[in-house]
């Protein structure tokens, strides 16, 4: 921002501010622009754009704290920004009069260069572009190409009116269209998913999807935006496009379990229990150590009836990832086997899984204490049954239960005498 006058509109401009404002004003657009162009959020290749783009900005932003430090009231009016504007628009008439008188004089010396006529005397400057950082934008209209600084500190900025605004940016970040020619479709998948992979991070997963879709159109047999729209589909909740998209995505990577692990997960948010367990069974097929995708399989076999089959895959899944919830649906297939002993070591274990003083802790030690009032083990099912109600006092069940057991102790005391 070097120069014998600031240019307080230019400032104002890559902060995208408007008068009047004060230092707490210039203080929120600063993080509001080091956000959006954070090096960390560049495309492959401008890294560098988003770094020079950030100084000027944070130059920008030093200069207008100080200015609105010095005014009047800490805050700087909408006439100051015009008398500035002025003097900045004169400061600069007069640095281009002395280059045109400069460049005039240099084309006087090499009149006698039979190569001079060859040297164009005007730039070519594309009227329309898009800023490859941000390409949901869409195409702008480039209103100005400038410069600050001196020297090594030389910037370039471009002011782009999008539909959204007139934006700021760095002259590197942008991609002047020829409408005579089509895009290749490389670059349009590329633009489209850099605009999604901000959408994502905004949490704005239905505008992801919807520019995810842009890119498939673009390059329908990529698995790349194949798994990055199903993710965004999904997180959307919405299940009917999201099982389409994870079947294209089939179609492109079937031989590995990252789809099908998908394609179960949304079959059974859908209720389509065969699919689902159909998928489940496919990835544990390619990824036989998967334990989610087993416990997965013996929940979908459980509603399916299949309790023998829904055994064997939850004890695999409790060998290869023991979770409290892979234990509770354990104890419930051994249940339905009639296996009580297993049902009995499967609550015990989900009892030590769980979190101590949980929802799932609770209802584990509720399991428990039930599959130990099946056996004569009457005095550790109360304490299960009471440690349960610690955890759940209105759980109405375990109540009723601890009251029976505690009827059932005498007689068995009884009996034993």
């Amino acid at each position: 921002m070097a120069g014998t006058v600031f240019d307080i509109e230019h400032g104002l401009g890559l902060l995208e501010l408007k008068p009047p404002f004060d230092k707490r004003d210039v203080q929120l657009a600063r993080r509001r622009m080091a956000k959006r162009w954070h090096p960390d959020l560049a495309p492959p290749g401008r890294q560098f754009e988003h770094e020079r783009h950030l100084k000027g900005i944070n130059e920008a932003a030093d200069r207008l704290e100080r200015l609105a430090e010095d005014s009047r009231g800490g805050k700087v009016t909408e006439n100051a920004v015009r008398a500035n504007a002025a003097a900045a628009r004169a400061a600069r008439e007069e640095a281009g009069r002395r280059a045109y008188e400069a460049e005039e004089a240099a084309r006087d010396r090499a009149q006698h260069d039979p190569f001079g006529s060859r040297t164009p005397d005007h730039s070519v400057v594309h009227r329309y572009a898009r800023c490859v950082s941000y390409p949901e934008w869409g195409v702008g209209n480039v209103t100005g190409v400038y410069f600050t600084g001196e020297g090594d500190d030389v910037l370039q900025f471009a002011r782009v009116a999008f539909h959204l605004g007139v934006r700021t940016v760095p002259a590197g970040t942008l991609q002047f269209v020829d409408f005579s020619r089509p895009d290749p479709s490389a670059d349009r998948v590329q633009r489209f998913m850099t605009a999604a992979q901000h959408a994502l991070a905004e949490g704005e997963f239905g505008v992801a999807a919807k520019r995810l879709l842009y890119a498939r159109d673009a390059d329908p047999g990529n698995p790349t935006v194949l798994r990055m729209l199903t993710v965004a589909l999904l997180q959307a909740d919405d299940l009917p496009a999201a099982a389409r998209a994870v079947r294209d995505w089939l179609r492109a990577e079937g031989t590995r379990p990252a789809p099908h692990r998908f394609a179960a997960r949304i079959y059974e948010a859908q209720g389509s229990t065969i699919q689902a367990e159909e998928a489940a069974t496919r990835v544990v097929e390619l990824e036989p150590h998967d334990g989610t995708a087993w416990a997965r399989i013996g929940r979908l076999r459980l509603r399916l009836h299949d309790r023998a089959g829904a055994l064997d895959a939850l004890e695999r899944a409790m060998a290869l990832e023991p979770t409290a919830d892979g234990y509770l649906d354990l104890a419930l297939a051994a249940h339905l086997v009639g296996d009580l002993g297993r049902q009995v070591d499967a609550c015990l274990k989900a009892t030590e899984l769980a979190d101590d003083d949980g929802p799932l802790a609770a209802r584990a030690w509720a399991r428990y204490a039930h599959a130990l009032a099946r056996t004569d083990r009457t005095t550790d099912a109360l304490g299960a049954a009471d440690r349960a109600l610690e955890l759940d006092p209105r759980n109405r069940e375990v109540r009723e239960l601890r009251d029976r057991l505690r009827e059932r102790i005498p007689r068995e005391l009884q009996a034993a005498g």
